[in-house]
């Protein structure tokens, strides 16, 4: 494979990274909007932190040279809207079931980008041309480790959403 090959293929994964960013961007946002109280000041941090997260791709993107693909941005935007349509047995309001589903897919989005973050520094460790001189591996490691707690902090909320949906199945 060529260093030009090699290249596209890591513009290829960046983008489908970016566009996993911006999903979980607007999912973040929405269950922030959503939460009240210590969890809704949690959500809302969170959102904040994987907003900043989608930036430092970008910039990790430009440093390697790599064009954002602006169709799978908007395709992930669109997709993440679309999803909202899910059925919840609730016409004007959400059900809890939403709540512990929005968790779950957030938390997936997550780990999906500690991925990214670990393939980078993969990268960087094991000198690849495109990636080991243009990128920090501390800053990398500091998206690892901001990305791990988040996971740890969505589980937290999930776990706290399960119970409120069992509750819910207790009132009806």
């Amino acid at each position: 494979m060529t260093s030009n090959d090699h290249k596209q293929l890591l513009g290829v994964y960046l983008n489908d990274h970016l566009a996993g960013a911006v999903a979980g961007s607007e999912l973040a946002n929405r269950l922030a909007g959503a939460e009240r109280g210590a969890d809704g000041a949690t959500l809302n941090r969170i959102a904040d932190e994987i907003a900043e997260d989608r930036r430092a791709l970008l910039e990790i993107m430009a440093a390697l040279e790599v064009d954002a693909r602006r169709y799978k941005v908007i395709g992930a935007w669109w997709l993440e809207k679309i999803a909202r349509l899910k059925p919840n047995r609730r016409l004007f309001q959400r059900s809890p079931l939403s709540r512990l589903l929005e968790l779950e897919a957030l938390r997936l989005g997550v780990e999906g980008k500690a991925l990214g973050w670990r393939t980078l520094r993969n990268l960087i460790e094991n000198a690849d041309v495109v990636v080991a001189d243009r990128l920090d591996r501390a800053r990398v490691t500091e998206l690892i480790a901001r990305a791990d707690r988040q996971a740890d902090e969505l589980e937290d909320l999930r776990l706290r959403a399960t119970l409120a949906f069992l509750e819910s199945g207790t009132k009806t």
